[in-house]
């Protein structure tokens, strides 16, 4: 009978059998574990997540070699060419900033499972502390027997009561060791986790370095194709046409935004709402490195011919501020394929702004803006070789010289 007690007594449940309330007051002044059968399942399944999200996240990433071979059947047709590839850049320019989006998330997810695997960690070294306690006092007890224990009862009735105790200690133990062995397994499911949230960091990391490096390809290779088209002498008188073609369609265009604002105005009389003041404009850019084409007659750069020239040209790096030269409402927030990425603002008594080429678009037709407001980030839209502003200004249906309104 004694033997046999021991042997299936758990070393926890002796301990707790001989040293009882003192141990149980130590181990519950550490906290038992709470790590049960469910949040171990509901660790596996964010695991499981987590692997799927790996599995699926390269499915995403831009087929470099698949958007040139579609841009080559459009070379012979710049206008389609330009606005097939200004959506490339765009898509590209949507999957890198979702990307980095998720970079955010993944740190702040690692940091939570960084959390967890500490926790857990924490109360596998408290079930240690534990069981080294219990392991020292029953060295120092000298190893009491069970069998003496039950010995010892004064009367079938009371060792009916120690049977019983042995019993719940037992059960007791157990419960510990399993919570243990749960603990174990749990702080192994955080380690898991931890690493794959780490290697879905790093890969995210490379995919935007990837897509960085193909849109600088596209760019690059839009602005090669642009000025290859224009130069080509077979193309020379063809280029010519359709450059003043386009510029024909531009002017087309922002007329008749111009008319369909006069028409509203004169619906709902607001003329006597938005008016002119008269004061000068806000520089429209937040920096720029240099005037790379003045308002006016001038020989184009790669055409070579005389053309006048509708605006002040601003070059500056990407993603630079565009701002509202004057307060006013906004009648155009588009693309076209000359103008690429575009606002037009109306600032009352026949004037507007027109800020060309922008990488991203910041307003909305019937928005309305105040001078110094962020309306637009620099860009290469359109027909267009570099990054930069082309800023435009019209007065009464004609364009002036944006120095005119300018503080300088």
């Amino acid at each position: 009978m004694k033997k046999k007690l021991i042997c299936i007594l758990p070393l926890v449940a002796v301990c707790f059998l001989f040293f009882g309330g003192n141990l149980m007051g130590r181990v519950s002044a550490q906290g038992l574990s709470s790590i049960t059968s469910d949040s171990i399942k509901e660790k596996e399944d964010q695991i499981s997540q987590i692997k799927k999200e790996k599995e699926t996240m390269k499915n995403g990433l831009s087929n470099l070699k698949e958007i040139k071979k579609e841009l080559e059947k459009q070379k012979d047709n710049l206008k389609n060419y330009v606005v097939q590839l200004d959506s490339s850049l765009e898509q590209i320019e949507r999957n890198i900033a979702d990307l980095s989006g998720r970079i955010e998330i993944k740190e702040q997810e690692i940091g939570q499972a960084q959390k967890d695997l500490e926790s857990a960690m924490k109360r596998e070294d408290d079930q240690k502390e534990s069981t080294i306690a219990c392991i020292r006092l029953m060295y120092e007890a000298g190893n009491p027997s069970v069998a003496d224990m039950l010995a010892e009862a004064r009367g079938f009735g009371d060792f009916l009561n120690r049977m019983d105790y042995v019993e719940k200690v037992y059960a007791y133990g157990m419960r510990m060791w399993e919570e243990y062995k749960a603990v174990r397994e749990y702080v192994e499911l955080c380690k898991e986790e931890l690493e794959l949230e780490k290697e879905i960091l790093d890969e995210t990391r490379a995919s935007v370095e990837i897509e960085q490096k193909n849109l600088e390809e596209l760019i690059e290779q839009k602005n090669r194709d642009i000025i290859a088209y224009e130069t080509d002498i077979n193309n020379k008188e063809k280029a010519i046409r359709e450059y003043e073609e386009e510029i024909r369609a531009q002017e087309e265009e922002i007329k008749l935004l111009e008319a369909a604002v006069a028409e509203e105005k004169k619906k709902l009389i607001a003329s006597a709402i938005l008016s002119y003041d008269g004061g000068m404009f806000t520089f429209p850019l937040a920096t720029f490195t240099r005037i790379s084409d003045e308002y006016g007659m001038r020989i184009h750069p790669t055409l070579g011919v005389e053309q006048f020239h509708n605006g002040v040209d601003f070059a500056s790096p990407k993603g630079t501020a565009i701002y509202a030269a004057y307060d006013g409402k906004v009648v155009a927030a588009t693309y076209s394929s000359t103008m690429g990425n575009y606002v037009m603002i109306d600032h009352g008594d026949g004037l507007y702004t027109i800020y060309m080429h922008a990488s991203a678009l910041y307003v909305k037709k019937d928005d309305v803006v105040v001078a110094g407001e962020t309306i637009a980030a620099v860009g290469s839209t359109g027909r267009s070789t570099g990054n930069h502003l082309h800023f435009s200004v019209r007065l009464n249906g004609a364009y002036v010289s944006p120095w005119e309104y300018l503080k300088q």
